[in-house]
């Protein structure tokens, strides 16, 4: 069973006594809270995730919890508690959603060092894995958004989940959140785009989350193959411009955009080593989608015939 095919009043019920279950591939979590409103938001950006009985196995068990006292009156928050940990002080309870995603975040950072995590999109066409690594500001998030609008396996927007051979990449497709003017951008560029409520004034901007195509869920527990690296830069107004990067520079960029790079040591090298030696690498300077894309697209020909 999906989200999606539970009404809202029962995704409200499950998450306000034992939990929801969420197949998060390639995890599974489990959330709990009395909030509607965040029962409502889950159900929409998550309609096409796997459901799983509560009392299942979980990776992951998140509540968010109102915070009581004179908060609750005079200041509404929010707290993430983690198998009963609190890592973060309260958010703003409206933020709930962008709590639980930043949560999520962090818990997989701290967590999941069976695999380099890289801090890059991925995306995926035609058995083709493309790798965008990036510091924030730099456009990936809304460039991998809008090429899953167009075709492309959406794989994940903010961790590259590599195995330490360097042959794969997992998924970990979760909604897309977009910042401040990307969030009109894309609803511009793909008005059918499924976009939640905007939440203003967080730490990061106004930030709002676009849901990942159901084709990228469905095969959310297929790994990709990585055929190339591009590093986006995104510059307001610029013309489109493709640089090829050295295999020296690009191993010191791709290295240096890995959350745990230092703490599974060797096997993170020779990982990256792995990556570097086998796929082209470029770095893409853009001011519009459409030739991002197009850029892309001439990227991943050459990769191909490479």
């Amino acid at each position: 069973m999906r989200i999606g095919e539970l009404s809202a009043q029962a995704v409200h019920e499950r998450m306000s006594s034992a939990g929801i279950g969420i197949v998060l591939a390639p995890i599974t979590a489990r959330i709990r809270s009395p909030l509607r409103f965040l029962a409502e938001q889950i159900r929409t950006l998550y309609a096409e995730y796997e459901v799983v009985d509560a009392a299942d196995y979980a990776d992951v068990d998140i509540r968010l919890l109102p915070v009581y006292g004179l908060r609750r009156w005079l200041r509404p928050q929010v707290q993430f508690i983690v198998d009963g940990v609190t890592p973060f002080e309260p958010f703003p309870l409206d933020h709930a959603l962008p709590m639980f995603e930043w949560g999520l975040n962090w818990v997989f950072v701290h967590r999941m060092h069976d695999y380099l995590l890289l801090h890059a999109a991925v995306v995926e066409r035609a058995g083709r894995g493309l790798l965008l690594p990036a510091w924030p500001g730099s456009g990936k998030s809304t460039l991998a958004a809008s090429l899953s609008c167009r075709g492309w396996r959406f794989l994940s927007d903010e961790f590259g989940i590599v195995s330490f051979d360097g042959a794969a990449v997992l998924p970990f497709a979760r909604p897309i959140p977009l910042k401040n003017a990307s969030i009109a951008v894309m609803r511009a560029f793909d008005p059918g785009a499924v976009i939640g409520p905007v939440f203003p004034k967080t730490r990061k901007g106004d930030v709002a989350h676009l849901r990942v195509p159901a084709a990228s869920v469905h095969r959310g527990r297929e790994p990709a193959r990585i055929d190339a690296i591009v590093f986006p830069d995104f510059q307001a107004g610029a013309a489109v411009e493709v640089s090829p990067l050295g295999r020296a520079t690009s191993f010191l960029k791709l290295a240096g955009n890995s959350f745990n790079y230092e703490v599974v040591g060797e096997r993170g090298f020779r990982a990256v080593a792995s990556i570097i030696e086998r796929c082209p690498s470029h770095i893409l300077r853009y001011g519009d989608l459409d030739s991002a894309h197009a850029a892309l697209d001439a990227i991943m020909r050459e990769a191909v015939a490479a």
